[in-house]
């Protein structure tokens, strides 16, 4: 595959006030898969760490589908907030990996937490939370949803090649939910700026399952149901994505990097967020890692990094907070939100 140059420039920068993240809530199935515990498949644990910087990930057992980890996070946001299903008049589950291709896997989030409210998935794989708390932030801020419920879950591991040895240690399963309502004018996103290139759909994908190919056995045979992925240019495309972006948001906030209190990229690979570290000069004790416990877990990625710093008591009413979400698509998202 030939490099990208990512053009964000003609993407407009905007802002959306007056909306607050009210409460967080985390989950990560029990079951640990550590480096080690793949060295009877073929894997060299140095090399993962080296290359991605994980020493394990979180898989959901057989039984256990992308709705109920959704669940289980969204109970602990609504625990948190001290708030009831009953509060809530929007859900809305940012996911690729679906519970099935229809229907949309927060209808389930809906009707098991006893929600009486619409329900959709926004699928922009791993800029997917970063989607969906745009969308429940324009709800909540034109009067249309008073308590919206936004939620981030991948089950990456039904979805990555066992036999892959570049592409399965990334990947661990998880989710993470916010409860979204009005705030004050100096709350939400003080400037963001979102965008996608599909020209490179190929670089990171899952030929087989949508319309354009459909399940066979041939197909299962050739292992087309498995997420693909060009990691050289889609690292590369991250890479500059994130300090471009970063600085165009700062700008259009009038804010400097030390103006920052804590820094959410997309948990992909380390080694993406270290060199983002270098490049834009964040200091390190801002930015916030779970990747090495829990590995890429998509859009699950920035609400669970977000929540372990909320429970953890970094967060506080006028935090500025770096985010930054970024995948397949290719598709992206950041901003500086004020909590």
């Amino acid at each position: 595959m030939t490099d990208r140059v990512v053009q964000t420039s003609s993407a407009p920068i905007r802002s959306i006030t007056g909306v607050q993240i009210v409460s967080t809530g985390g989950y990560v199935p029990d079951n640990i898969v550590r480096n080690e515990d793949l060295a009877s498949q073929g894997y060299d644990s140095e090399w993962i760490i080296q290359r991605t910087g994980i020493l394990e990930r979180r898989h959901a057992p057989p039984e256990m589908a992308t709705s109920d980890m959704a669940i289980k996070a969204a109970e602990r946001a609504l625990h948190n907030a001290g708030a009831t299903a009953a509060d809530v008049d929007l859900v809305i589950l940012g996911t690729f990996t679906p519970d099935w291709s229809v229907p949309a896997s927060a209808c389930q989030v809906q009707t098991k937490l006893g929600i009486n409210a619409p329900a959709m998935d926004v699928h922009a794989a791993c800029a997917g939370f970063f989607y969906a708390l745009l969308t429940g932030m324009q709800y909540v801020a034109s009067g249309c949803s008073k308590l919206a419920l936004v939620i981030g879950a991948d089950t990456n591991s039904r979805l990555v090649d066992p036999s892959e040895k570049k592409t399965y240690p990334l990947f661990g399963d998880g989710a993470g939910a916010v409860l979204l309502a009005k705030g004050s004018p100096e709350q939400g996103f003080l400037s963001y700026t979102m965008g996608a290139d599909g020209s490179g759909a190929d670089l990171l994908y899952s030929p087989m399952g949508g319309s354009r190919c459909r399940p066979s056995v041939a197909s299962v045979q050739a292992g087309e149901h498995y997420l693909r992925m060009e990691g050289r240019p889609v690292f590369k495309w991250a890479v500059r994505l994130v300090a471009q972006t970063t600085r165009e948001v700062l700008a259009a906030a009038n804010l400097n990097i030390s103006d920052l209190d804590l820094v959410a990229l997309h948990q992909a690979n380390l080694r993406i967020i270290d060199a983002a570290v270098e490049d834009l000069g964040l200091p390190r004790e801002k930015v916030l890692i779970n990747l090495d416990l829990y590995g890429n877990t998509s859009a699950a990625s920035i609400p669970l990094v977000l929540d372990e710093a909320n429970q953890a008591g970094r967060i506080h009413q006028g935090s500025r907070i770096l985010i930054s979400g970024f995948g397949a698509g290719l598709a992206w998202g950041t901003g500086i939100f004020q909590w």
